[in-house]
C-alpha cells in the first residue's frame, strides 16, 4: 500500500455509478467531513459507463475493473488508501478480497456477502490483511442509537428481556422488477442478492440494530419466510423469533410488501427496570420509561443525552440530523481508524463501527432464517 500523506484519506469506489443509489450516498457521507476525498474508481461492471461515470464525477482515475484498479493503485505513490464498495451483493467478496490483500482498507456496504462461502473467504482475507475491514450498518452511527446502547450498557434497564423491531416498507408490493426498477431488479435475483430477499436487505439491518443496543448475543431463531407477491423468487416478508444468551427474547419482523410504511425502522428494548423506544424515521429522539414512573423523552442534544450521542451531533439543538449525517459518522469513525492505523496507534477511544464480525452475523442470520423457514419455522441454532 502507497505511504499516507497528509489531508484528506485517498478513497476509491468500485460502483456506485450512473443511476446508483447507495454510491451517491457514500460520496456524500465521505466527505461531509472533509475526511476522504475520491481520488479514483471503477464504477459500473461495463467499461463505457464506468468511464461516463468517472467523468460525470470529474473523476480523472477512471479503471474498467476493480483488479486492474487494485493492481494499479497499489502501485502509486499517491495511490488509494482506502476503497468503498456499493455494488449488488454478490460483487462485495471480489473487490473486497482484492484490495485487502494489497493492505487497502475497506468500506464495504451491507450485506457482507451474497453467500455464505464467499463471506468466509473473506474473512479469511480479512484476517491475513494489514488492513481494516468496515460495514456500512449506518443505522449505528445515529445519535441516539448510540445512546440507548450506552444507557443499556450502563444498566439503566437492567437485564434485557425483550428485543423488538422491526424494518418496514412498501416499495415491493407490486412486482416493481418487471416494471423497470434497478433497484427492484437486483434486490429480487437470487443470483445477485443472495438467499435472502427482504430478510437480507433490511431484515440484516434491523438484526444489527437490535444487537447493536442490546448487547445480546443471539443463539437460535425460527422465521417465517413469505414471497407474496406472484413470481418473487425471493422472500418480500419475514417474521423471525430469537433466543438471546441469558435468556432473554425478541421479535423480528421485515417487509417490503407492507403499504403505508417508507423506511419503518423500529426498535423497543425492554429490561427489568425499563424500556427504550426509537424510530428511523424520527431519529432525533429517544424514548425512555423507567418502570412504574412517568415516559421520559431524551433528544438528540437535550437534557439526559450523554456524551455519545453528542459525540455523534454534528447540528444545534431542534434541527433534523438524520440519514446522510449517520452515514457520515460512519465514515467519520473510519477515518479515525484507518488515521489510528497509519500511525501505529490504537483508534480514539470509543470509535465504534460495524465490522467483519458483524458482517458475518448478518450472513448467518440469513442462513439461519431460509434453513428455518424450509423447515416450516423449526428453530436453528446460530
Amino acid at each position: 500500500m502507497s505511504a499516507p500523506i497528509r489531508g484528506p484519506i485517498r478513497l476509491g469506489m468500485v460502483g456506485g455509478g450512473e443511476g446508483a443509489f447507495i454510491g451517491g450516498v457514500h460520496r456524500i457521507a465521505a466527505r461531509l467531513d472533509g475526511q476522504f476525498e475520491l481520488v479514483a474508481g471503477a464504477l459500473s461492471s461495463t467499461p463505457e459507463k464506468a468511464h461516463a461515470s468517472a467523468q460525470a464525477l470529474g473523476l480523472d482515475r477512471s479503471y474498467d475493473d476493480f483488479t486492474a484498479m487494485a493492481e494499479a493503485e497499489a502501485t502509486r505513490a499517491d495511490g488509494v488508501e482506502a476503497v468503498a464498495i456499493v455494488t449488488p451483493n454478490h460483487r462485495h467478496a471480489g473487490p473486497a478480497i482484492e484490495f485487502l490483500k494489497r493492505g487497502i482498507h475497506v468500506i464495504c456496504d451491507k450485506p457482507l456477502t451474497a453467500t455464505m462461502d464467499e463471506a468466509r473467504q473473506l474473512a479469511e482475507v480479512a484476517r491475513a490483511s494489514r488492513a481494516l475491514f468496515i460495514l456500512t450498518h449506518n443505522y449505528t452511527g445515529y445519535p441516539m442509537v448510540r445512546q440507548a446502547r450506552a444507557m443499556v450498557a450502563a444498566g439503566d434497564l437492567g437485564t434485557i428481556r425483550l428485543v423488538q423491531v422491526e424494518y418496514v416498507q412498501e416499495w415491493l408490493t407490486e412486482a416493481a422488477e418487471t416494471k423497470g426498477s434497478k433497484q427492484a431488479e437486483w434486490r429480487t435475483d437470487p443470483a445477485r442478492s443472495g438467499a435472502g430477499g427482504a430478510t437480507g436487505d433490511i431484515g440484516t439491518h434491523a438484526y444489527n440494530l437490535a444487537c447493536f443496543v442490546s448487547g445480546l448475543e443471539p443463539q437460535a431463531l425460527a422465521a417465517d419466510l413469505s414471497s407474496f407477491v406472484p413470481g418473487r423468487a425471493l422472500d418480500d416478508n419475514a417474521h423471525v423469533l430469537l433466543r438471546f444468551a441469558g435468556g432473554a427474547k425478541g421479535m423480528l419482523w421485515a417487509s417490503q410488501v407492507a403499504p403505508g410504511n417508507e423506511n419503518g425502522l423500529r426498535l423497543r428494548v425492554y429490561g427489568e427496570k425499563g424500556g427504550l423506544e426509537w424510530a428511523q424515521e424520527d431519529p432525533n429522539r429517544l424514548w425512555f420509561t423507567p418502570f412504574g414512573e412517568p415516559k421520559r423523552l431524551i433528544t438528540r442534544n437535550g437534557a439526559g443525552a450523554g456524551p455519545e450521542a453528542a459525540r455523534m451531533s454534528r447540528i444545534p439543538p431542534g434541527h433534523p440530523e438524520g440519514y446522510l449525517e449517520a452515514f457520515a459518522n460512519l465514515y467519520a469513525e473510519a477515518a479515525r481508524a484507518i488515521r489510528a492505523h497509519q500511525a501505529g496507534e490504537a483508534p480514539p477511544l470509543g470509535t465504534t463501527y460495524p465490522t467483519l464480525a458483524d458482517g458475518l452475523a448478518g450472513m448467518r442470520f440469513v442462513e439461519a432464517c431460509v434453513q428455518s423457514s424450509q423447515a416450516n419455522a423449526a428453530w436453528v441454532t446460530l
